[in-house]
């Protein structure tokens, strides 16, 4: 089913206008399985790198994406985008089920993200919602998903 879904989307996408692109940059709160702050700025009209900064575990995540955005369903200012990238963190032993009080694990992994979101025309404000699963490649493995909210002042 959620193949089927995707399918749909990535769908629907491809057969929309290429116009995505309603901002250059935004900066703003990501709030999720963790909770951090968020930057995206556009390379061109369909691109974008996104960092993230994320808080977990008493510890920190820092992440980033290259993302491909479309617009969504042919609605005004609504995009949907997908991505890829990268993640290493930092977490306190104390506060993980499998980690050991008074040590601190590193982890490197890739991610993948797919999402929509959607810009209001007469306020700088950029609301988010995504699915960004992750995969720990060093330190604790393990296959993390993650869906969160973002809201961003754009310019």
């Amino acid at each position: 089913m959620k193949r089927f879904l995707i399918a749909i989307i990535i769908f629907m996408a491809a057969t929309t206008g290429l116009r995505a692109q309603e901002y250059n940059t935004g900066i703003g709160l990501r709030l999720g399985t963790g909770y951090g702050f968020t930057i995206n700025h556009f390379l061109n009209k369909r691109a974008s790198l996104e960092g993230l900064l994320m808080t977990r575990w008493r510890g920190f995540d820092i992440t980033g994406l290259y993302e491909v955005h479309a617009r969504a369903f042919d609605v005004d200012h609504l995009n949907w985008f997908y991505g890829f990238g990268a993640h290493i963190g930092f977490f306190n032993g104390h506060y993980v089920e499998w980690g050991t009080p008074g040590s601190t694990y590193g982890v490197f992994g890739i991610d993948g993200i797919i999402g929509f979101e959607y810009t209001f025309e007469d306020a700088p404000i950029n609301l988010g919602i995504d699915l960004k699963p992750a995969l720990n490649l060093i330190g604790y493995t393990g296959f993390w998903p993650d869906v969160a909210i973002s809201v961003r002042y754009v310019f």
